[in-house]
């Protein structure tokens, strides 16, 4: 079942957030984006902080699902590597939580187009906090 917040947020809307699966065993999520035309810069590909966006959205989604909505993440780093152009269009997010203690969780995601053509990648070092709003 989809989290009603994903998909009512203002910054999800702009990011074209759909919710697709939850992994409870891998503890991996997977998000559909839609990257709008108003996201390309005159190269021809969506800027790189909306990537970024993107990659934060499905790393911190991981972590929610994952704490079955109790707990958000508080970034205090994210890495991201852009490896090939991200167009406008669909766009396949994978987060998961690659390990979580009481006081620093790490988390990955990765960008996929509809091919499956790994297009970006990111880690992010977070605190664990509660879930603004509590649990859903």
């Amino acid at each position: 079942m989809a989290d009603k917040a994903i998909l009512g947020a203002p910054h999800a809307k702009l990011l074209g957030v759909e919710f697709d699966h939850f992994d409870k065993d891998r503890e991996e999520i997977t998000l559909r984006f839609h990257a709008p035309d108003s996201f390309v810069t005159p190269r021809g590909s969506v800027q790189g902080g909306l990537v970024a966006g993107f990659l934060d959205e499905v790393m911190g989604w991981a972590h929610v699902w994952a704490t079955d909505h109790e707990e958000a993440p508080l970034n205090l780093d994210i890495s991201m590597s852009l490896l090939k152009p991200v167009m406008a269009g669909p766009v396949i997010g994978k987060g998961r939580v690659i390990r979580r203690g009481r006081k620093v969780i790490f988390l990955e995601g990765e960008l996929f187009d509809e091919a499956g053509k790994l297009l970006a990648r990111a880690t992010s070092t977070a605190i664990p906090t509660p879930r603004p709003g509590g649990a859903a």
